[in-house]
């Protein structure tokens, strides 16, 4: 691959936990990622991004490191580590690891020095504030967990911030020293062998010196109060600093000294999160990519895609995203654009279509390849701290996280030979990778064939995109100009269960490609059954549609 290889690539991202377990513990671990790293590879992406695999008490599935250079016991050791990038780069796989360094574990040898009192070596590596007269907290930033921002440590008589739980403390990155010593990690894996690094929360890495309050968000007075009163404010204090620039500077200073390798940024933040994807992608000296959240919501409309990628290249022409329907943090969207749809199935094959045919890098969640829905979790069988907090109108993340059923007959359908440390649901179980193996038409395989395809047609991973100005329900775009073929596509998706009928105009009687779903041309009609979509081998034509459904 090209020292740009990310650009455009696909990426799979791997939950440890949740992917294969070989040791009966009920959870999964390295060497069962390596067993099922054909699986991976089959699909024809280009990497993989691995969750947090870092020794941690897990009180925040691993987001939560109590030491930055070892695996944690619970998925192996730096061996089987070691063993695994050998054989990803065997199959031709990248490796991208997570790197969660806004914060540590409350364990971790540096917060433990750093608590003992005020003029420790490491007193100042985490951000310590004095209480208010009155005992409170030094200013109102809440937890994004729930509750203050502001844990009370009597051993100082001072109070120490965390953005997330009370146990995972941020560390200060206005100490020079703090900033060496997490680049030191990072050259740590890159000498082991890693292609890159998700850098968790990068927005979160600065926090105002002067800890400023944040001021009140704007909230509509028809619509009731956020579930999570974090979304009550707009934060602008407690992360998203202008010094966090110069650190990703530094960043990115260090991975050049290596060969082909990436990064791609996290950023959280409701406010101004395009600002900061400019930011922190422009220029060539920061942040390869930019993971956005923009598509990780509810809202299934073809306005919402056209003018989330719009305004990304507008705001950030040499910045470069990587997009993603799903994650490890938010409902499958499957379940979620549900009610968009003619079936679940038609949705998973239109997602795929779409996503994998959008400007920028690619990342997919696993599982999503089998076309998975949320799982639905009773209360006694959850493990998500801000699920447990906020159920039910919050349910937490542990729907989404559930184990990979991969063989056919009951749960936990080849996860595990031990009870898993969350359940696979029946509705899971009816889509394990066996099954869907020996099925031609099966979401799977349509996965694979749309990969294919995308690296087929080369103007869909590095070509320019241009949209059509059309009515809802109907995305349509142009993907043109690629650097190594002047091939032109017209790319059509109704967003919609019900079919729809466009106008072609510049190419009479042409023929879908044959990736397309539900569509069918006569004379200069297109029609589109609903979930359905089309790639037309030319960028002459110009679909017209003025909202009208058949």
């Amino acid at each position: 691959m090209t020292a740009e290889w990310w650009r455009g690539a696909v990426i799979y991202q791997v939950y440890p936990r949740s992917f294969q377990d070989t040791n009966g513990d009920g959870v999964g671990d390295l060497p069962g990622i390596m067993r099922r790293l054909d699986h991976i590879a089959s699909l024809g992406v280009d990497a993989i991004w691995l969750s947090p695999i870092n020794q941690s008490p897990q009180a925040d599935m691993g987001y939560d490191v109590s030491d930055y250079k070892e695996v944690d016991r619970l998925f192996g050791s730096l061996e089987d580590f070691d063993d695994l990038i050998k054989r990803a780069h065997a199959l031709g796989l990248k490796v991208i690891i997570d790197q969660v360094i806004s914060h540590s574990s409350d364990q971790h040898p540096w917060f433990r020095e750093s608590k003992l009192n005020r003029t420790n070596a490491k007193a100042d590596w985490y951000v310590w504030a004095d209480p208010k007269k009155d005992g409170s907290p030094p200013n109102n930033w809440p937890s994004v967990f729930g509750g203050r921002a502001w844990e009370w440590n009597p051993s100082r008589g001072q109070y120490y911030f965390h953005n997330f739980l009370g146990s995972q403390p941020d560390l200060n990155f206005h100490n020079p020293d703090v900033q060496n010593a997490l680049l030191d990690v990072l050259r740590f894996w890159l000498e082991r062998g890693v292609d890159g690094f998700r850098l968790d929360t990068v927005n979160y890495y600065f926090h105002d010196k002067q800890l400023r309050n944040n001021p009140p968000a704007k909230r509509p007075k028809h619509l009731p109060y956020a579930v999570n009163p974090y979304d009550m404010q707009e934060h602008r204090y407690g992360k998203s600093q202008p010094e966090n620039v110069e650190f990703l500077k530094r960043v990115r200073t260090l991975l050049d000294q290596f060969e082909n390798r990436t990064t791609v940024g996290e950023i959280g933040d409701s406010h101004k999160g395009m600002q900061l994807m400019e930011e922190y992608t422009s220029g060539g000296d920061k942040l390869h990519m930019a993971y956005t959240f923009d598509m990780l919501g509810n809202e299934f409309t073809a306005a919402h895609f056209r003018e989330k990628q719009r305004k990304f290249f507008a705001h950030a022409p040499n910045g470069w995203p990587c997009w993603a329907f799903s994650n490890h943090d938010v409902n499958r969207h499957v379940s979620r654009w549900s009610p968009y749809a003619a079936d679940q199935r038609a949705l998973s094959r239109q997602a795929a279509a779409m996503l994998l045919s959008f400007k920028g890098s690619i990342c997919l969640y696993q599982g999503e390849e089998l076309g998975l829905p949320e799982a639905d979790l009773l209360y006694e069988e959850l493990t998500d701290p801000p699920g447990i907090r906020f159920w039910p109108e919050y349910k937490g993340r542990d729907g989404c996280r559930t184990p990979i059923p991969w063989d056919e007959g009951e749960a936990p359908n080849g996860f595990s030979s031990g009870k898993p440390w969350l359940p696979v649901k029946p509705e899971h179980s009816t889509l394990n990778v066996a099954h869907q193996e020996a099925d031609p038409a099966s979401t799977l395989h349509f996965y694979r064939q749309m990969i294919a395809f995308r690296k087929v047609h080369p103007v869909l991973t590095d070509g320019d995109i241009e949209f059509f100005k059309v009515a809802e329900p109907l995305l349509a775009f142009r993907r043109f100009g690629s650097k190594s073929s002047n091939e032109a596509l017209t790319c059509l998706f109704n967003l919609s269960p019900d079919p729809v009928t466009v106008t072609l105009t510049g190419a009479e009687g042409i023929a879908p490609l044959e990736i397309s779903q539900g569509a069918e041309v006569k004379k200069n009609k297109l029609t589109l059954a609903g979930s359905g979509f089309a790639f037309l081998p030319t960028g002459e034509v110009t679909p017209s549609f003025g909202g009208r459904r058949k």
